[in-house]
Order: C-alpha cells, then structure tokens, then sequence
C-alpha cells in the first residue's frame, strides 16, 4: 500500500480510536464519533479550497505543501502541469521556427485552414498577391484569386501538381499556384511569381515553331529535286542508293519539322480540349487501323476490337495524332510478323479506354517514367533506323492533358508493350448512329 494512503487510514484510525477512548471515559459515543469523522470531513474540505485556489490564481510554481494522499495530488498536479507547460513553450517555439522559416522563403506562403480561410501569411506573400493583415486574415482564398483554374483546383482537392493562372495584382504576370494538406485538415499554400519562367517556354516555343516554318522551304527544295534526280533515267545506277538514303533523311527531316509544329501548336493551346465538339471514336479507329495496314503491307498482324460504342468530347485532329502515333510505334518498334491489337472499352467507374499492345522489343521499367520526354530513346539507334523523330510519345501526353487523360505503359523487355489511353467519364458520350463493332473489328 503507498505511504500517502497509509497515513490517510492512520489519521482516520487514530480519530476513531480517540473518539472510542473519549467516549469510554465520558459517554456520549455518538457525538465524539461525530465529531472524528467532522474533523476528518474538515482536512478534506480545507484542502480542497487549496487546490482550487491554486488552480484559479494558476500559478505554475510554488504549489501547496501538504502531507497524506493531498500531498500526492498536488505534486502529481505540479508535474503534470511542469509537463504541459514545457510541451507548451516546445510547441511554441515549433510555431515560432515554422513561422520565421516560412517568413524567410521567396515564395509566397499561406496556412489556410479545412474551410480555406487565410490563417496566416507571410511577407513574400503580402508582396506578391497585396495582402494585409487587417483586412485579408480569414478571408477565403478563393475571393482574393479570383481565377476559374483555381477555383476548380481547390474543389477538385488532387494537389498532387500546381495550378498556374494570371496574379490577381498584374495580369501580365504568371502565378503558379500549390497547396500541400497537413495537420487536421490543415493547408499550405506555396505560390510562386513564374512569369519569367513562361517568357522563356513561350520563347522556346516560338523559337521552335518559327525554326521548324524555316526549315520546310529548303526541305521542300531538296525533296523537289531528289524525287527529279530519281526518276532522270540517265542518270547511273551507283547513285540510286545515295539517293535512296538522302529521300529517306528528307522524308524524316520533314517529319520531325511536322512534329514539331504539332507539339508547339498543343504547347500553345490553353485551357483543355472542348467539351462541345464530339468524336466518333470507332470510326475514328477503324480509319487508323485501316491506313496502318496499307502501310505496313501486310508485314504485321494487327486487329481491332471495339468494345464500346461510347465517344468523346474533344479535338478530332489532336485525338487523331495521339492513337496514330501509338499504333504507328508499335508497327516500328514490333518484328515482321508480330501482333498488334487495338482495342476500345469501357472500364469500371465509367473510364473509357483506348489501348495499343503490341509483340515487340518491349520496355526496361527504368525508361517508362521518361519515354514521354522530347526527343527521348530507348534505343537511339534503332528508333532512327525506323524513322522515329522521338517525339511522339511527347505529342501524345500533351494531347491526354488537353482531354483530362492519363498515360499507362506496362511493358517488359522481349515480351512487348501495352500503352492505354485513359479518359474520364465526362468526356463520354454515347450515339445511337454508330455502326456495330463487328462491322468495325479485325476481319
């Protein structure tokens, strides 16, 4: 038994064994029994005025001195309150780093709390987006920037990637935009002054655009007179391969400018695809499957499968690029003789898919994440000797952004590769003029 509630039962004994002696000598048992339990009643009563007071003044040092079970209960209190009271400077000085941290960091930082009200900002903040603290703390952050792009961002809640939109002080100035959740529903919003950073894409843009305009003149020259030089009949037959080779460079010269024309102009575009022009996808289909067996010449199985009759909203041509340019490298990159399936569903959850898969060399995983880069290869050498530019998977991601689309790649080397096209359920739409898959599928 713990010494405080041995004394406690010691004191209440010795008040009744006085009180038994007390009566034993003068009578009147009830009223000294009475009286032992009232003065026992009495302590309890008067140190419990002490602990209250204690608690009002709220004093953290200095706690009442007491023996017996009161004795432990304040030093108990004391060390509990010692423990908050540490926890509570630690904490404070947590919020104190945090705040002085933020304070010192270029971009501009918010806490917004679960209703996105500002809570607290910092001084590249109050510069950039003209904030104060009189006026701005608590207010939504959606009534100070005031741009559909983010508004849709926050009610979408995926802050997986900034939202870029024009700064609601300068419109020639660029914004970009991300909130990192924490806490209980607690967030963190970064934005960050990208003006300068857009100059220079849109001036790569422009540079690339207007480079690869150049270039189609002198191309066009040379294809000119290589196709005369082929067909001048007196003309010796050790120079029928040179030229061969340099019709071939021209052809793929002219490719990559076209290329880079389409990836430019998908650059430029803003916002997302449209969602009022609608595309028949199984026809859409059944022309790039039939113009890619009359290129191939028969040299590969492929088939196509149609298993929805559902369309899409969006850019025909940019819809059209994106399922060519995956068919047209799984041709390239699968041996004569090999399978290629295209195929049209719907999966579960209403997402509708067009997937390419294919016998071919396959893909090392450690390449997947970056095949969708400009002017990355695998295999230099071999995507050159097909006549690939390296850009096409490029104008395929652009294409599935501007649709609110995603990219899925399962591939291993030697066993071939599966590329899908996921779109979301907004963008479907069903028409009852369709022709029926069959009459659409591989023969």
């Amino acid at each position: 038994m713990r010494q405080a509630w041995l004394s406690e039962i010691l004191l209440l004994g010795g008040l009744v064994l006085a009180a038994l002696l007390l009566a034993a000598f003068f009578g009147y048992f009830g009223w000294f029994m009475f009286a032992a339990l009232l003065g026992f009643s009495a302590r309890h009563l008067v140190q419990l005025y002490r602990l209250e007071r204690w608690l009002r003044v709220g004093r953290v040092r200095n706690p009442p001195e007491s023996w017996g079970i009161w004795g432990d209960v304040f030093e108990h209190y004391y060390r509990l309150q010692r423990r908050y009271y540490k926890r509570k400077k630690r904490l404070a000085r947590v919020i104190r780093e945090f705040r002085e941290s933020t304070a010192a960091m270029p971009d501009g930082t918010l806490v917004l709390n679960s209703e996105f009200r500002i809570v607290w900002f910092n001084e590249a903040a109050r510069e950039t987006l003209r904030l104060s603290s009189s006026r701005d703390l608590g207010q939504p952050i959606a009534s100070l920037l005031r741009s559909p792009r983010f508004k849709v961002y926050l009610e979408a809640r995926d802050f997986s990637q900034p939202v870029q939109m024009p700064s609601p002080v300068d419109d020639s100035r660029a914004l970009a935009a991300r909130v990192i959740p924490y806490g209980a529903e607690q967030y963190l919003l970064l934005v960050r002054d990208v003006t300068r950073l857009q100059r220079l894409q849109t001036m790569r843009r422009d540079f690339v655009a207007n480079a690869s305009h150049e270039l189609r003149s002198p191309l066009t020259v040379l294809s000119g007179y290589l196709e005369a030089l082929a067909e001048e009949s007196t003309l010796d037959s050790h120079w029928h391969e040179p030229l061969d080779d340099m019709r071939a460079q021209c052809q793929r010269m002219n490719t990559l400018v076209n290329d880079l024309l389409e990836l430019s102009r998908l650059e430029t575009e803003e916002g997302d695809a449209s969602l009022e022009d609608d595309v028949d996808i199984p026809s859409l289909l059944d022309r790039i499957v039939r113009n890619a067996r009359v290129e191939d010449g028969g040299r590969h199985d492929i088939g196509l499968e149609v298993l929805s009759g559902a369309c899409l909203k969006g850019n025909d041509s940019e819809l059209h690029s994106a399922f060519s340019n995956l068919v047209v490298n799984a041709i390239r990159y699968t041996a004569a003789g090999g399978q290629i399936r295209v195929r049209w569903f719907a999966r579960p959850g209403g997402e509708l898919a067009f997937e390419v898969s294919d016998t071919g060399i396959g893909i090392d995983e450690k390449h997947i994440p970056f095949i969708t880069q400009r002017f990355y290869r695998v295999n230099s050498s071999h995507s050159r000797s097909k006549g690939g530019t390296g850009l096409g998977l490029a104008i395929v991601k652009h294409v599935l952004q501007r649709h609110n689309a995603r990219l899925e790649v399962e591939s291993k080397p030697g066993e071939g590769s599966v590329f899908r096209c996921v779109f979301p359920q907004q963008r479907a739409f069903y028409s009852a003029e369709l022709p029926s898959p069959s009459s659409i599928s591989a023969p």
